[in-house]
């Protein structure tokens, strides 16, 4: 199905691009929320468009929160697990972004559009015979240990401003992230429509949880992005 509707959404922008309607939708997308939601339903699967339209892949709430949070942080410290067009987003927003990201394939696709500030990792997973240490409940990934992956963010120094936890054993990274945000730091957990995503958050009591649930960008229905931060108690602690 997923296929389907990326090849679909491919074929409707060859059209609107030929007809010159993609343009006035461009231009559109530039003054209206709308017009830049529906456009980025043409852009789907598309790291050059998405990136050319200048849009992380959360909900546009959430986007509108990072944002506001950026502009109260100049020179903030980003780290990210999973990257992609947020990569991008984020290093032309703050002062470092350091991604990891487990497929060297997308990885060598990041590399050339990577801006100034933003520095990507690779950290494979790796194939064993049995559980994984860190896995991933992701369909496919059974027998794979993401434990580079997650560690990760261990190799950056000092506490960090913003965390951004959007990639494989999602669960994990939480687990790491917690106790390396600076005092009123966040982080951004996408897709917390997975219950094994919201069950990770319930377990947590050191934690405030912000959700936000409405239009994504490239999808024509809502998801949910949850924005986390520590209690000013445990950042005291």
């Amino acid at each position: 199905m997923r296929r389907g509707y990326v090849a679909l959404l491919r074929g409707l922008r060859l059209l609107l691009r030929v007809t010159g309607l993609l343009g006035l939708l461009d231009r559109a997308a530039r003054r209206w929320p709308t017009a830049l939601w529906v456009r980025s339903w043409f852009a789907v699967y598309d790291l050059d468009d998405l990136v050319a339209l200048d849009l992380p892949w959360w909900t546009f709430e959430a986007v509108e929160a990072v944002e506001a949070f950026l502009r109260g942080r100049p020179g903030a410290t980003v780290f990210e697990w999973g990257s992609g067009a947020s990569t991008v987003w984020l290093g032309r927003r703050s002062g470092t972004v350091h991604s990891v990201e487990h497929d060297a394939d997308w990885a060598t696709r990041m590399t050339p559009v990577l801006p100034p500030g933003a520095h990507l990792r690779l950290a494979p997973a790796v194939r064993v015979d049995g559980r994984a240490t860190f896995g991933s409940a992701k369909p496919g990934f059974d027998h794979l240990d993401f434990t580079d992956y997650v560690a990760a963010i261990d190799d950056v120094p000092g506490l960090l401003d913003l965390i951004i936890i959007d990639g494989r054993a999602r669960e994990h990274c939480l687990e790491r992230a917690v106790h390396r945000l600076s005092p009123g730091g966040l982080i951004v957990l996408d897709n917390v429509e997975r219950a094994r995503y919201r069950e990770a958050l319930a377990r947590r009591d050191d934690v405030d949880v912000r959700w936000t649930r409405g239009r994504t960008p490239t999808l024509p229905y809502p998801t949910r992005t949850a924005l986390v931060s520590r209690r000013e108690a445990q950042v005291a602690s």
